[in-house]
């Protein structure tokens, strides 16, 4: 638990495992040390040598470690258990980093069945290593690893799946039919463990990503299991599936979960329906299973072709029976809910669109299912509380995507929906009433019906959405207005008794229903005519548009004054005002919103006496300060409506931030002042100035704000950077402000030809920039776990905040060197001092690092090549080293990015080269230094090279166009060595195959010119598309390809 301890137990662990004689070292271990630890040291520093991918060990060694290890498993059946699985991992990484690997024409890594068949025929103990290792092995060459090419994960998994694996299935099923059919002791620990390996590789076979598709483990939402043609005979006979649900209905609770999964996986066979399911299934995985295999009835089969299904009318009935029971039991098992509600809502959607003659039954079941799911949610409210019990509401995430599922259910046979919450809401809505006017009613009694309450407020906020999914009628509008009145109504109750008591849970409700009802009612794309808006007028008198946008307004000024201090609500009802605010100048509503007396309100008192939020004494957090920039963002789009050139009211307005703005210069003047309050009240300023610079994307507007804070606050902000560089919370609000200011969004910083603005402004950036980066490397080390919010989340916004200035297009950067100006130069050199104190790794880790680094570096090797020219050795090296490493990267952001700065790198080179030939005026020195780097490590630019063309041949590519630019200039500068792996590649291919190969390479040069004109790269990315058609048409059925036609679903 020591961290300086745990440090230096790695390092040392490093230093053992780099050492040269570590794996005599790791022998020495497994054979004398008298620990489990020491044994479980030395396999996992075996495992780190033999998955290393410079200096690998050669192919003797690797076989000798092989045969070492499975001789120690089998002379040592009794070790402990994380030992034997760390060995049986060593065993399986060697077996699959060595696959293709030949020793006298043979495969020698291939005869995994040939391994561990003694261990088959020897003791239950050995029995179960020997399952343990296939069902190992089957998993480590399904799981993708980044240390290693996509590519070669693919050729061994696919060279897998078609030598190996049905064997190995086959074996599986083999074995636990012969298991089945002994009376097994399953009290005894070893036969247990044995069939727990057996099903454990069965599910691991079937698990297999046959057609390489490398799913997210983490969704549901997956294809049908591709089984190979191949595996067509042990499916087509009805015993192997048997066999998995004889296992199932014989097996004890402790077993049966584990044969679920595998029958899950077996979907695509007829017999899954069969009823021996639905004995077990009080287990909750068993349960669980079972919900996961109804959801992907719907996700496999459409609706018309289910409906003509023999047994179809007794199936969907079983269904809802079983969906209505699970919902009513909402406390058992409520994560596998999910899945049953997918499956509805799948249903549901597509009744509009089936084609098929024969009744497919919904308008009986799914008002059975959404009046279970709403019956038992209001149920559960009175359970909960009286039992303690965790309430589901405080799962928002959960909530809300039930609550999806149900919009859609809901909207289908709507008119009962509506009729139901009808009933149920005028129920719970008059018991309430009538508990708050009685005298001797208990607050139990009155938190259960505002759980009641709450349920149904979110339940009419969904049905309300779900409107998007269905073509609605005159009539259904109608009811939403019915519901709408009701849960309006519901809120002028609850906010009269705001000043006495209110409900945190019932108020997220009311904002999740405003939002659905802003989403399909308010906008100019509504029928003003709408029925809804009649049955508002009717009851509640709100005749059109702007009296209902009145109660919206009134109903986020209600919360902001009393709901302040509840950040949870808060933030959602600046959500609501801000998305309210969107859409000027297009929207009318937004028009409208403006004209409003509440929104004018709002517009001239912006302080803490009216919405307390705006408070700095309260504050118990500087992080809580966030929705002050929402609710600035909105407030400016809102001024803007009207603002035009009127600065006397954009001066108004500022009027408290230029008071907040003097009390900070006033307390930064003197020398004792409180600093805590000093830092609350410029935070909460900075961050409001973000929300109206983010609002104001017009000229005219903007250069109100710059004009009001240049030069008059600047000192203030930078200031702060000088006293609070190592404080985050406080740094990294100033540091977004400076970068917002520094955007160009939409041209609005266009400054007069005479105006010295555009200079002045970068000058305050560059300084900025220099103050914090110097200051902040200071700090030292930080530990792992601090160091982007102490150091890389500020140096991330400062990296943004020079992209945004350096592309802004209102500098002239050349009139800093020609008089003599240094901003320039301190600013680039902040850059590189920052950028080499963060580690490669860190680059890629952190997403919003890597983003503004790579974006940055586009821009520098666009427009400042000569300044990355100038740059030292290593500073380049790194540099090219983060480009190498970016090209592979997950985020196609990133990975453009560094196609970007490559290309713009290879160009300045080609250039250079070019010049120095034709015998053109000698170059800058700085120009020669660059060339001399480049010549002294040809290595890189060849790395790249050849790291693009895998990607373009072999990978997903998913920015094509963005790769093929840079690829022209790295062929052209590396000749010799792109037709060396021309014919690598040509030869890695099968003899048939070769020839076909040679010639893509051959039309991808055709007609190219050796220059980087644009022409010429256009020329060169057609070819490009062309040939990499033809490379994946002519790999099809080799072992780099699969044909997904030969699989069976």
């Amino acid at each position: 638990t020591d961290t300086a301890v745990r440090h230096q137990a790695e390092k040392a662990l490093v230093e053992f495992t780099n050492s040269p004689d570590c794996l005599s070292k790791c022998q020495l271990l497994l054979e004398r040390g008298s620990s489990s630890y020491s044994q479980l040291l030395a396999a996992t520093c075996l495992s780190k040598l033999v998955s290393r991918t410079s200096n690998p060990l050669p192919l003797e060694q690797r076989i000798d470690i092989r045969n070492y290890v499975l001789n120690y498993l089998a002379t040592r059946p009794k070790l402990a258990a994380f030992v034997t699985q760390a060995l049986i991992q060593l065993y399986a990484r060697i077996t699959k980093l060595g696959w293709f690997d030949c020793q006298k024409d043979d495969y020698v890594f291939r005869n995994v069945i040939a391994d561990v068949t003694r261990f088959l025929q020897d003791s239950v103990e050995h029995c179960i290593i020997g399952v343990t290792i296939l069902s190992q092995l089957t998993n480590e060459i399904n799981q993708a690893d980044t240390t290693h090419p996509l590519t070669k994960h693919r050729k061994i998994a696919s060279s897998f799946r078609d030598s190996s694996l049905f064997d190995i299935f086959t074996l599986s099923c083999n074995l636990l039919k012969q298991a089945s059919g002994k009376n097994l002791n399953l009290n005894d620990e070893s036969q247990h463990g044995l069939l727990m390996q057996l099903l454990k590789l069965s599910y691991n076979c079937l698990n297999f990503d046959f057609i390489g598709t490398s799913t997210d483990e983490s969704s549901d939402d997956l294809c049908t299991v591709q089984i190979p043609t191949s595996w067509r005979s042990a499916f087509l006979d009805s015993s192997t599936l048997q066999l998995f649900f004889n296992l199932y209905h014989s097996l004890p609770p402790s077993l049966s979960p584990l044969v679920s999964p595998v029958v899950f996986l077996c979907r695509c066979c007829p017999q899954s329906s069969s009823p021996i399911w639905w004995t077990c299934l009080p287990d909750p995985n068993n349960y669980h299973e079972f919900c996961r295999l109804l959801a992907r009835l719907k996700s496999n089969y459409q609706l018309g072709e289910l409906v003509k299904v023999e047994n179809y009318p007794e199936v969907i009935r079983l269904i809802a029976n079983f969906t209505v029971t699970s919902l009513q039991h909402w406390e058992f098992a409520p994560n596998s809910v999910h899945y049953l509600l997918s499956l509805w809502q799948r249903l549901a959607a597509s009744v509009p669109y089936v084609k098929a003659t024969e009744p497919h039954l919904l308008e009986t079941y799914t008002p059975e299912v959404t009046k279970a799911y709403i019956t038992s949610r209001l149920e559960s409210v009175h359970v909960i509380l009286r039992d303690g019990l965790e309430d589901p509401l405080d799962d928002a995430g959960l909530v809300q995507q039930q609550l999806d599922q149900l919009s859609t259910i809901g909207r289908c046979e709507y008119e009962k929906t509506c009729a139901l919450l009808v009933q149920l809401f005028d129920q719970a809505a008059q018991t309430y009433q009538e508990l708050l006017q009685s005298t001797n009613s208990s607050a139990a009694d009155v938190t259960v019906q505002e759980g009641r309450l709450t349920w149904l407020v979110y339940i009419i906020g969904a049905v309300i959405g779900g409107r998007v999914s269905f073509a609605s009628t005159d009539e259904q509008d109608a009811m939403d207005g019915e519901l709408v009145c009701r849960v309006l109504q519901l809120m002028n109750l609850t906010d009269s008794r705001l000043a006495q008591a209110g409900n945190e849970r019932l108020e997220l409700a009311m904002l999740s229903f405003f939002e659905q009802f802003r989403k399909i009612y308010i906008g100019d794309q509504v029928q003003k005519s709408s029925k809804l808006y009649r049955r508002l007028s009717e009851v509640l008198g709100l005749n059109d548009e702007t009296m209902v946008l009145s109660v919206f307004i009134g109903k986020i000024i209600t919360n902001l004054k009393y709901w302040g201090q509840c950040e949870p609500i808060t933030s959602k009802t600046l959500q609501l005002l801000n998305d309210l605010s969107l859409g000027y100048p297009y929207r009318v509503s937004v028009r409208k919103l403006v004209k409003l007396s509440a929104v004018q309100f709002m517009l001239n008192n912006h302080t803490s006496e009216h919405f307390s939020f705006l408070g700095v004494n309260n504050q118990s957090n500087l992080s809580d300060m966030r929705c002050r920039t929402t609710f600035y963002t909105a407030l400016g789009r809102l001024l803007m409506v009207d603002l035009g050139e009127d600065e006397d009211q954009f001066e108004q307005f500022m009027l408290p931030l230029t008071a907040a703005f003097e009390a900070v210069a006033q307390m930064l003047s003197t020398n004792t002042f409180n600093e805590q309050e000093a830092k609350r009240t410029l935070v909460g300023l900075v961050r409001d100035l973000r929300g109206i610079a983010f609002a104001f994307n017009a000229k005219t507007s903007f250069m109100m704000l710059f004009d009001w804070i240049y030069p008059t606050y600047m000192p203030i902000l930078q200031r702060a950077i000088e006293l609070w560089y190592h404080d985050p919370a406080c740094t990294t609000p100033v540091l977004k402000l400076m970068a917002e200011l520094v955007h160009n969004r939409s041209q609005r910083l266009q400054f007069d030809v005479s105006s010295p603005n555009g200079i002045l402004l970068f000058r305050e950036t560059s300084k900025m920039i220099t103050t914090y980066g110097n200051r902040i490397l200071t700090l030292g080390e930080v530990p792992k776990d601090q160091v982007y919010g102490v150091k890389l989340k500020g140096v991330s916004v400062c990296f943004a905040m020079l992209k945004a200035v350096l592309s802004g297009n209102y500098v002239n950067f050349g009139v800093f060197r020609l008089y003599g100006d240094d901003a320039l130069d301190n600013a680039l050199q902040t850059f590189i001092k920052l950028l080499l104190s963060i580690p490669h790794s860190d680059l890629l880790d952190y997403p919003k690092l890597s983003q503004s680094f790579y974006s940055l570096l586009e821009v520098l090797t666009q427009d400042h090549m000569n300044f990355i020219a100038s740059l030292e050795p290593h500073v380049v090296m790194y540099i090219l080293s983060s480009i190498s490493e970016g090209l592979t990267a997950l985020d196609t952001m990133v990975c453009t990015g560094c196609c970007s700065s490559l290309d713009h790198i290879v160009t300045y080179l080609f250039k250079q080269l070019s010049r120095s030939t034709k015998k053109r005026p000698a170059p800058m020195a700085t120009d020669d230094r660059f060339l001399h780097i480049m010549q002294q490590h040809p290595e890189m630019i060849q790395q790249m090279l050849s790291t693009v063309l895998n990607i373009i041949i072999f990978e997903d590519c998913r920015n094509q166009w963005s790769m093929s630019r840079p690829l022209l200039g790295l062929i052209l500068l590396n000749e010799k060595y792109f037709a060396d792996l021309r014919n690598s590649i040509v030869s890695s291919q099968p003899p048939e195959k070769q020839q076909a190969m040679h010639l893509c390479f051959e039309n991808l040069m055709e007609g190219i010119e050796r220059n980087l004109l644009t022409k010429n790269r256009d020329r060169f990315t057609q070819n490009l598309s062309v040939f990499r058609r033809e490379v994946n048409d002519s790999m099809k059925n080799s072992t780099y390809g699969v044909n997904s036609n030969d699989m069976m679903s």
